[in-house]
């Protein structure tokens, strides 16, 4: 979604699964619901709400709303602003709006930009303010607007979603237990989990048992699997027949 930093989540399953791609995929709010349907993704940042009739999700974090104002307008010189102060204000309220206002504060305009990015530019030319997720406000940054947080009002909770299923299938479940930051030892994906034993040489896990019978027994056996030794007794005399038929 418009506003998602997943960097240092990529970062994370590069670092674990380095042979397994993490593709990511840009979408509009009124795209990104149906591209999990479809399986155009495996899986999405979204803002909520999510319909959970065929959609899981986690919620993530809540964002800080705030009112993005040209930097010479009397907003940029306090810290914090709230819906009351917007009351004689020509407040934007883009189509593509994510903040689900039952009354959006201030005036409302003649006609509504059909996206945030035209409300920024909007704004940008004194027209109106504009009321986003900070997110947003970054995403759309230009050197003659600034923003001030909110307060008072809406905001936007954002989610991992995936399609609906008895089980998450195992790369979704690696990368949803990457966001809610479990460790490489903590995590429940499966696939990560085989990686990890693979990475064991054989000889070493077919020596554990070994350690724990007779001293130097693992280095008499060079590593062989514990089901081929039976004891001392039993080792000496398999030997002795090997030897006569050699």
């Amino acid at each position: 979604m418009p506003g998602a930093t997943p960097a240092k989540w990529v970062r994370i399953w590069n670092e674990r699964l380095p042979d397994v791609p993490l593709t990511l995929v840009a979408v509009t709010p009124a795209e990104a619901f149906g591209a999990l349907r479809e399986g155009t993704v495996d899986a999405g940042l979204v803002r909520l709400p999510v319909d959970r009739d065929d959609l899981s999700a986690i919620p993530l974090y809540t964002e800080t709303t705030v009112v993005v104002v040209p930097k010479d307008h009397l907003f940029a010189a306090v810290e914090e602003v709230s819906a009351d102060d917007l009351a004689d204000e020509l407040v934007l309220h883009p189509l593509d709006d994510t903040l689900g206002w039952e009354q959006p504060p201030g005036r409302p305009a003649m006609e509504r930009p059909a996206t945030t990015a035209d409300a920024i530019e909007l704004v940008a030319a004194g027209v109106g303010v504009l009321a986003v997720p900070q997110s947003l406000a970054r995403l759309h940054h230009r050197k003659d607007l600034t923003y001030r947080t909110l307060v008072g009002v809406p905001q936007s909770r954002v989610a991992l979603s995936w399609p609906a299923a008895d089980e998450a299938p195992d790369l979704v479940e690696e990368f949803i237990g990457i966001v809610r930051g479990r460790t490489v030892n903590s995590t429940r994906g499966r696939r990560a989990e085989e990686k990890k034993g693979q990475k064991q040489p054989r000889e070493q896990r077919a020596a554990k048992p070994a350690r724990s019978g007779k001293p130097g027994g693992g280095s008499r056996t060079g590593g062989r699997p514990a089901a081929s030794r039976k004891g001392g007794q039993g080792s000496g005399r398999s030997g002795k027949p090997r030897r006569g038929r050699g």
